[in-house]
């Protein structure tokens, strides 16, 4: 298990290079899916696009104005922040950075290294600024197409994805929380991906919404970009060893062709630090699980993978608007509801059922997009009539 990229760069490569010690490999995995979710995204866009399936919009936009000093004050803001922790972890003593993750949370970091990277900042938005400086501003019309504003959409996916995530994990271990609150709120572990899903499918209503954007022409285009998002975010729960592992697995190995880990895996040096301590491992992520689980990060990848496959194979071929978005809804309910049975997780009490939180959702998902497929369906016939 390589906890950060530091880790998986020494074992793989040889390379013992300190800084990527802060790049945690959950994260990295993350980041990566948003980039490819957001290239996808980009490129079924613009097909909608030149197929007259998507419009522009236009806006009035100022061009020529100088850089307020709202704008410099907001640009130093940023740069000082990222300086003054980000950077300082690269220039200061290693025994303050050694644990970057309560570096981040504390009160330390680089005054020196903050002030100059936010006069940095602060004076790259001048330049730009004043490079298209006008005599006298003017006000013009832009046009925006939606394939233009993948980068808002994308940031907003971030930012309202993670914070689903990590409130709906909250939720579904409530009770722990209340008894170590912090050890949730500031751990990069524990991440459900429908609270980031659901919350993120809502901010970006509301933006499609605001910007007049064709709702399920966009829900078509992000469907397999969402597939294949989830598919490489589970790569970074496999290599981090971040606790969505599956139950106990002392079953014989059915292939001897197989690899050991494919089938059941004791993820040492989890980013968790749970389980049994590693013989002769001193420091950080030294332990290891007692028993070997099912790898069902491992298996969700590939399995998402294929239905990527699936759904980039379809897209062309679905000609109602809804119904590509629809089949996504159910392939991710049905896949995610079928890894659950070999799954770690908390079960619920519901009408005297005990299913997981993911069931449930799962099982809603699918309804949900059994309902959209055959209303799509429906109210395409009756406009054909």
């Amino acid at each position: 298990m390589y906890p950060n990229l530091y880790y998986a760069f020494k074992d793989l490569f040889g390379i013992d290079w300190k800084p990527l010690r802060f790049i945690n490999s959950f994260g990295f995995f993350v980041a990566l899916s948003f980039i490819l979710a957001a290239v996808v995204l980009v490129a079924e866009l613009k097909r909608k696009g030149k197929e007259g399936l998507l419009h522009p919009t236009e806006i009035n936009v100022m061009v020529g104005k100088p850089a307020t000093a709202a704008e410099l004050f907001l640009n130093f803001l940023l740069g000082f922040v990222l300086g003054y922790k980000i950077l300082a972890l690269f220039i200061m003593n290693s025994s303050v950075t050694d644990d970057p993750q309560a570096f981040i949370f504390s009160g330390l970091g680089s005054w020196p290294a903050g002030i100059v990277l936010g006069l940095v900042f602060a004076g790259v938005k001048w330049w730009e600024k004043n490079k298209q400086k006008l005599p006298k501003p003017e006000l013009r019309k832009i046009r925006f197409w939606p394939h233009d504003r993948v980068g808002e959409i994308t940031i907003i996916a971030l930012i309202f994805g993670l914070l689903g995530a990590k409130l709906f994990d909250i939720f579904e271990n409530w009770s722990d929380f209340l008894d170590k609150p912090s050890s949730y709120i500031f751990s990069p572990a524990g991440l459900t991906f429908y609270g980031g899903l659901i919350c993120a499918a809502l901010a970006i209503w509301f933006y499609a919404k605001k910007h007049r954007i064709g709702f399920w022409h966009l829900n078509d285009a992000a469907a397999p970009a969402l597939m294949l998002a989830y598919a490489v975010g589970r790569i970074g729960c496999q290599v981090a060893g971040d606790g969505d592992w599956g139950i106990t697995n002392t079953h014989p190995k059915p292939f001897n062709w197989l690899p050991d880990w494919v089938w059941a895996y004791n993820y040492p040096h989890n980013v968790n630090d749970v389980g049994n301590p590693i013989p002769g491992c001193l420091g950080k992520y030294c332990n290891q699980l007692a028993q070997p689980v099912y790898p069902t990060p491992f298996y969700e990848t590939i399995i998402c993978l294929i239905l990527f496959l699936i759904l980039w194979s379809l897209r062309k071929k679905l000609k109602i608007p809804g119904t590509l978005f629809a089949i996504y809804l159910m392939l991710n309910g049905i896949e995610r509801f079928l890894i659950e049975k070999i799954r770690v997780n908390n079960r619920m009490n519901l009408l005297g059922l005990h299913p997981t939180q993911a069931e449930v959702i799962s099982a809603l998902l699918f309804l949900s997009g059994l309902a959209i497929f055959l209303i799509r369906k429906r109210n395409s016939t009756v406009a054909k009539l």
